[in-house]
């Protein structure tokens, strides 16, 4: 089992930016490949952006992409989510996952969730 944390959601004006973080334990965090999601109320569940265990593979969706970069450190078991120029339209519930993956291939179906963190951006 891998169990994520998140942290670093809360109020941001339109154009703020906020950094997200999830800590994983339980399992070699270098196995895994990571995501980013969001639920946003009465919607979906989206994917947002992905990261290769190495971290050198990275898939964006087309709605963040030049605004959000996703990182990741292996020492510290930790993934990152930095959301810059953020919209009104980007408030959600933001969920970290983790799926088995030890080729450079980044998923869009994953195992392991956290519980999310929320995001607000005020306009």
């Amino acid at each position: 089992q891998v169990q994520l944390v998140e942290s670093g959601g809360g109020l941001v004006q339109a154009g703020g930016s906020l950094r997200l973080s999830c800590a994983a334990s339980g399992r070699t965090f270098s196995n895994y490949a990571m995501g980013w999601f969001r639920q946003a109320p009465g919607k979906e569940r989206e994917f947002v952006v992905a990261i290769s265990w190495s971290g050198r593979s990275t898939n964006y969706a087309d709605s963040v992409k030049g605004r959000f970069t996703i990182s990741r450190d292996n020492a510290k078991n930790t993934v990152y989510l930095q959301m810059n120029s953020l919209k009104p339209e980007d408030t959600a519930v933001y969920y970290c996952a983790a799926r088995y993956q030890l080729s450079e291939y980044v998923p869009r179906e994953y195992e392991y969730w956290g519980q999310g963190t929320q995001v607000t951006v005020s306009s």
